[in-house]
């Protein structure tokens, strides 16, 4: 009886502690499959409302939102004019950042200002191991052109309202962005006006060539042209999980106030397997809130978008 009960109470034990670890797991804020998060949260980052009213001084439109979640990230807003402590804080908290398009200034206003802070976090980041992708797009691939080289290196395109084909360079076959884009799909991306541009200002492939900055860090992945200027349409940097489209992969699934929006399936591909790709970077990192509490206050979830597409360019909109 005596060896029956030593034997009783350690399989009570050994249960005990099996159920304690597999408790301890069931709570951690993300889950770790061969070295990958698969509970990715991104920051999107919002910027100036041209016409504020009261309590609506900033905005994300809900289709970088969508988009994202759409490949199985969740969405924290990243607000503008915080402290640099709480932009460090909230970096150490996410996976990965968007800086979307829009129409403020990337020289001086809120929404430079936290790219800038995130940009250069990131960069820190990475050198140290930490892998910590960003998303530029319209707006935001010049914003990382400009904190890239330190200048404006932007000249004015006839590219505002239409929808193009991809040039593709011969460093695409080898990039990491459309590594995973089927055959069928880069044939389409190369011969149909699947990527929707909304843009006054581009980065001319000229002034990529001259500017050794730009040279260094991005390879280019695609050009376009208006016309009578070339420019760079996407790019991935060399060194650093940092990606830019001068268009919109978010539109052709998410937005439908402009009919020159693409919306045929190959089109809706593309902002699929673009979000997949950048999703897929996030998980490589493994930062995360301190409490689940904290986690949850940060969600966009704690907002919600207002409908806008009678009288924007955009469906729905989050403003703060």
């Amino acid at each position: 009886m005596a060896t029956l009960g030593r034997a009783a109470v350690c399989f009570t034990f050994r249960n005990m502690f099996l159920l304690c670890i597999c408790f301890s797991f069931s709570f951690l804020p993300f889950t770790l499959s061969a070295q990958r998060n698969d509970r990715p949260i991104i920051g999107v980052l919002a910027q100036e409302v041209f016409q504020p009213k009261p309590n609506q001084t900033s905005y994300i439109a809900a289709s970088y939102v969508k988009f994202l979640e759409a490949a199985g990230a969740r969405v924290v807003p990243v607000m503008i004019d915080q402290t640099p402590e709480e932009y460090k804080s909230l970096f150490n908290s996410i996976n990965g950042i968007l800086y979307p398009g829009g129409g403020v200034s990337i020289i001086s206003s809120g929404y430079e200002r936290a790219a800038k802070i995130f940009y250069e976090l990131a960069i820190e980041a990475n050198k140290r191991g930490d892998y910590f992708p960003v998303w530029g797009t319209c707006l935001g691939f010049e914003q990382l052109t400009y904190l890239t080289s330190g200048k404006v290196t932007l000249s004015h395109t006839n590219t505002s309202g239409v929808a193009l084909p991809l040039n593709f360079t011969n460093e695409t076959k080898d990039s990491r962005m459309f590594k995973g884009f089927p055959a069928e799909l880069m044939k389409d991306l190369a011969s149909e006006p699947l990527t929707e541009n909304s843009h006054q200002w581009s980065l001319a492939t000229l002034t990529y060539n001259t500017s050794e900055e730009l040279q260094k860090f991005y390879k280019v992945l695609s050009t376009n042209t208006d016309g009578q200027t070339e420019f760079v349409s996407t790019v991935e940097a060399y060194d650093y999980p940092i990606y830019g489209t001068q268009w919109h992969p978010e539109k052709n699934a998410f937005e439908w106030t402009r009919p020159y929006i693409p919306h045929s399936p190959s089109a809706v591909k593309t902002t699929f397997y673009m979000a997949e790709f950048f999703v897929n970077e996030a998980r490589k990192n493994f930062h995360r809130f301190e409490s689940e509490e904290g986690e949850s206050k940060a969600l966009i979830y704690n907002y919600s978008p207002v409908y806008t597409g009678h009288n924007s360019s955009f469906q729905q909109i989050y403003f703060f």
